[in-house]
């Protein structure tokens, strides 16, 4: 048999050689199980939260980057949400009366007329009130009349109205004497007045 060698230094190469090819073998085989046994680290997952859409809108394209919204302004479902600017004519002497007419012209509105608020609409209209705006036409309707007249509004005729406030109903009666019958003393009459607390103001 013919030998492979041919001293004794290619033996020990050869054996170191194989050694090293063993071990190397060996170390690959207990690395791979360790990083294939290793944990994986848990990822943060995020969360999906289900958001309530909002409420469908039918819209329309005007040109190439404009949509509007079709459905109606609330100053057109509301008619007293209307914004107003107002200039009453200094021409002549205006009154409460004018200066309502004035307002309620093209609003879609008409003036109610009372017996009641015949003296109201008589009154001399104050110089602040000949000019105002922009207001919302429930707030100048209001300001024209004062705190002692309350708003009320008939949606079936499309008509303004206004009725005394009641706590200045009590004040004009406690005055006038006629809540007992005769003139009430001073110190009954603040007493009556200030005892009587205002309800709410109708809008």
């Amino acid at each position: 048999m013919p030998s492979f060698f041919s001293s004794p230094g290619d033996i020990k190469n050869a054996s170191l050689t194989g050694l090293a090819l063993v071990a190397g073998l060996l170390a690959g085989c207990a690395v791979a199980p360790t990083s294939a046994l290793s944990p994986t680290p848990p990822r943060d997952i995020p969360k999906v939260v289900a958001l309530s859409g909002p409420e469908f809108v039918p819209v329309v394209r005007y040109g190439r980057y404009t949509l509007v919204e079709l459905v109606p302004q609330p100053a057109q479902r509301d008619l007293l949400l209307q914004v107003i600017d107002v200039s009453v004519p200094s021409a002549f002497n205006a009154n409460v009366g004018d200066a309502l007419r004035h307002v309620l012209m093209r609003t879609g509105y008409q003036l109610c007329h009372t017996p009641e608020t015949v003296s109201l609409y008589a009154l001399p209209l104050p110089a602040a009130h000949f000019r105002f705006g922009p207001l919302l036409l429930r707030d100048a309707l209001l300001m024209l009349v004062g705190p002692a007249w309350d708003l009320s509004v008939d949606d079936a005729n499309r008509k303004v109205c206004f009725d005394r406030h009641v706590a200045t109903e009590h004040i004009h009666d406690v005055i006038a004497g006629q809540t007992g019958g005769g003139v009430l003393s001073p110190a009954k009459n603040a007493q009556s007045v200030t005892g009587n607390e205002s309800p709410p103001r109708k809008q």
